[in-house]
């Protein structure tokens, strides 16, 4: 039975719910595996060899090969694991998800002080011409 899921219609959202757990199960587990030096050490050394290693799908290991951090959440990529990602090529979670958005760390960090990014544009795709 499939599960009614309002959130999958909010406008550049993808939620990690279970369906995004399961898919992205190998790639979050290849993401926790960076928290062991040895592993980033082999990864930075052929991060393709390291990944070839794991269960994980093509499309996910090219993500991570692209550092391309909005596929791989959209692959199943949960942010609080990949950010092993960032810390593994000696950047911050910040210049991390500024690169997610377009936006120079400098900006992005702007954004965030000043309260967030605007809600506008961020309703239901249904709503979106309501008001």
């Amino acid at each position: 039975m499939a599960l009614n899921k309002p959130y999958v219609d909010i406008p550049g959202t993808t939620i990690f719910d279970s369906s995004q757990a399961r898919k992205g199960y190998h790639l979050n587990q290849f993401f926790y595996s960076l928290m062991k030096p040895e592993n980033r050490e082999r990864f930075l050394a052929d991060e393709r060899t390291f990944l070839d290693a794991t269960a994980m799908s093509e499309e996910q290991k090219q993500a991570v090969l692209d550092r391309n951090y909005n596929r791989i959440i959209e692959l199943g990529g949960n942010v609080y694991f990949f950010g092993k990602l960032f810390f593994t090529d000696e950047q911050s979670f910040e210049v991390g998800a500024s690169l997610m958005t377009g936006m120079a760390p400098q900006q992005y960090r702007e954004m965030m002080i000043s309260g967030g990014r605007s809600v506008e544009g961020n309703r239901y795709k249904k709503d979106k011409d309501h008001g």
